[in-house]
């Protein structure tokens, strides 16, 4: 009786995650469907699984559309986001470290200055950072784009959080060998820490890739548009171009998956460590 009540068991967790597997592929299958449809497939009342006809002639169009420089903005997106995140993991990082392990009497009053930011809303520092950047000629410019976002304080808390809990057996060795802070971050903390920087990068590299409102005022020039920003683009208030924005929103998803894919080993164990909820 109870092998029986285990099976069932077993067999309704298997249809639950089924199910809730194909709701989560379904924008999936939306975006290809759509993306190789003509504009009449997608708008039509009948809906069929898939066009009689799949037009992969779409991605050509995508990426020969001259009103829209797609490729550029997808070249631009990468750079920012891998830029943003390599920044931020370095700054925050280090904060995070001086902050938990260099006796300073201070510091706990720097980390807590550093948690108000986080209560200030963004529309209240946007206008000032576009007036500052504006000032120094970094408007329709990768690094206008790039340096106002470098810190988070959020990343800094998370690895402040982190490096508190950081076997302090390891830094006394490293300090016996006549190491310093500096080198016993890079050659002890950090290679020890990869966990929380891949948790802590990919939620980065996420936000400069979805990043929307800055690179849009920032990115005034459309060889500064970003992928979000390009995106945008496809639909007016004169026309609405269906087939282009399916197919391009698919090909916006591609570098996430593929960062999650490559990263989710480590992303689980950087949650499971820091307490990222």
């Amino acid at each position: 009786m109870d092998d029986a009540l285990v099976r069932v068991g077993r067999a309704l967790r298997a249809v639950v995650l089924v199910v809730l597997a194909l709701l989560f592929l379904i924008p999936f299958y939306l975006l290809v469907r759509n993306g190789l449809s003509s504009e009449r497939d997608i708008t039509s009342p009948e809906w069929t699984f898939f066009p009689p006809e799949l037009r992969w002639g779409n991605v050509r169009e995508l990426f020969d559309d001259p009103s829209v420089p797609f490729a550029r903005s997808l070249l631009n997106s990468a750079l920012i986001a891998v830029a943003t995140t390599l920044g931020t993991l370095l700054l925050a990082s280090l904060a995070g470290y001086g902050l938990a392990r260099i006796p300073y009497r201070h510091a706990n009053k720097v980390f807590y200055g550093i948690l108000g930011t986080l209560l200030v809303p963004a529309a209240v520092t946007f206008v000032p950072t576009f007036v500052l950047v504006s000032s120094l000629g970094w408007v329709s410019t990768l690094r206008g784009l790039i340096v106002p976002t470098l810190f988070s304080a959020f990343a800094c808390f998370v690895f402040r959080q982190y490096f508190l809990g950081f076997p302090g057996e390891l830094e006394d060795a490293a300090q016996v060998d006549g190491l310093g802070y500096w080198r016993t971050y890079w050659l002890v903390v950090v290679p020890n820490a990869r966990p929380v920087f891949a948790a802590v990068g990919t939620i980065v590299f996420l936000g400069a890739w979805n990043s929307f409102l800055w690179p849009l005022v920032i990115g005034q020039d459309q060889s500064a548009w970003t992928v979000q920003v390009a995106l945008s683009s496809f639909t007016t208030a004169q026309v609405v171009r269906l087939h282009e924005l399916f197919i391009a929103a698919g090909a916006s998803i591609l570098p996430l998956l593929v960062v999650f894919l490559c990263f989710q080993r480590w992303i689980v164990a950087g949650v499971e460590r820091s307490g990222i909820d």
